[in-house]
């Protein structure tokens, strides 16, 4: 059997080519060039399950009306070091940039600053949104939640979202230390992914419609739901990340919302939480490298790599040759944009 063709497409390309879409389905120009850097960026560096992948579910969100693809964020200045953002039922990265110069500007004056961001859809990967602040020698950690598809530890009802969490850091003399974590024991897209291509998954990573364990993805997917990461553990990090999604951001916890009326919604109501932090003020002057020094050690213990760095390589390949996409997934994404 002979392998799918793939053609290599540049990041630039495939940027104005998403636009397209999103402009077709109703999202503003200002927006649509947020989201399709995101989404190429995604592809670009590997993360295949928020990349492409998710274009289909953006446009069918966007078509049942569920999401604003013109939504205009409304930016609170509501403390010394806090900020709101009301993204107005539209997707969170364009609230995220209309809230980032005043955040920048509070880190700069106190060191320390926190965004809050409510009545959002986040359908991407966590990492983008923290590992800018790690290149301008920043500390970020952000959280967000999602649908409700993860059964609590011991109960019997999905109640969480996957609620990833990410980190960034800036690391002297190579790129920052960044990580982008679920708190379930697998991302929804990868089941998504696995499902598709009938592929099993590992023990332990979620549940039938009945409660009972399961490796098939589409039992999962069909009525069943994920499981928390390391049991309890996993869980107490789940629910800190409603807490500080949801409950701190005024937005809506991951089984609050209900999208039965809007047939093909796939992108949830979210809130998200950032914190950036100026690691200077703690006036060693050494932060960067100390950061490298014990990342350094984590390698010589005998960790073959460390999150991120996977990321990173992949995207110097696809700078240099372009992004690989499946022929097949380029003419589905021309046929969206109506080419």
């Amino acid at each position: 059997m002979s392998e799918p063709a793939t053609i290599h497409i540049a990041f630039a390309d495939l940027v104005a080519l998403l636009e397209r879409i999103f402009v077709k389905h109703g999202v503003s120009t200002s927006n649509a060039r947020i989201l399709a850097e995101n989404c190429a960026g995604c592809e670009r560096d590997g993360s295949l399950s928020h990349g492409i992948f998710r274009m289909a579910g953006y446009v069918s969100s966007l078509d049942s009306g569920w999401v604003d693809g013109m939504a205009v964020p409304v930016v609170e200045d509501v403390g010394p070091a806090f900020v709101r953002v009301d993204a107005k039922g539209g997707f969170t990265q364009p609230a995220f940039f209309a809230g980032l110069p005043l955040l920048l500007d509070k880190v700069r004056e106190n060191g320390v600053a926190v965004l809050a961001i409510r009545r959002s859809h986040h359908f991407s990967a966590l990492w983008p949104d923290v590992e800018p602040f790690a290149e301008k020698g920043l500390v970020a950690l952000s959280v967000v939640n999602s649908m409700a598809c993860v059964v609590p530890y011991g109960g019997n009802k999905a109640v969480f979202g996957t609620n990833p969490i990410a980190f960034a850091s800036p690391r002297a003399g190579k790129p920052p230390f960044v990580f982008d974590q679920a708190s379930s024991a697998i991302a929804h897209g990868d089941v998504q992914i696995a499902a598709r291509a009938g592929h099993e998954l590992k023990p332990g990573m979620g549940v039938d419609r009945d409660g009972q364990p399961t490796t098939d993805p589409k039992a999962i997917l069909d009525g069943g739901a994920l499981l928390p990461f390391g049991g309890h553990k996993g869980n107490s990090i789940a629910l800190m990340v409603e807490i500080l999604s949801a409950a701190l951001t005024g937005g809506y916890f991951s089984g609050e919302f209900d999208w039965s009326g809007h047939k093909g919604a796939q992108t949830p109501f979210t809130g998200q939480f950032l914190v950036v932090i100026d690691p200077e003020r703690g006036g060693n002057d050494a932060f960067a490298a100390r950061v490298g020094q014990i990342c350094d050690l984590v390698l010589e213990a005998g960790q073959d790599r460390l999150p991120g760095d996977r990321r990173h390589l992949t995207r110097a390949k696809a700078e240099q040759n372009g992004i690989p996409l499946s022929a097949e997934s380029h003419e589905r994404l021309k046929e969206l944009a109506g080419d």
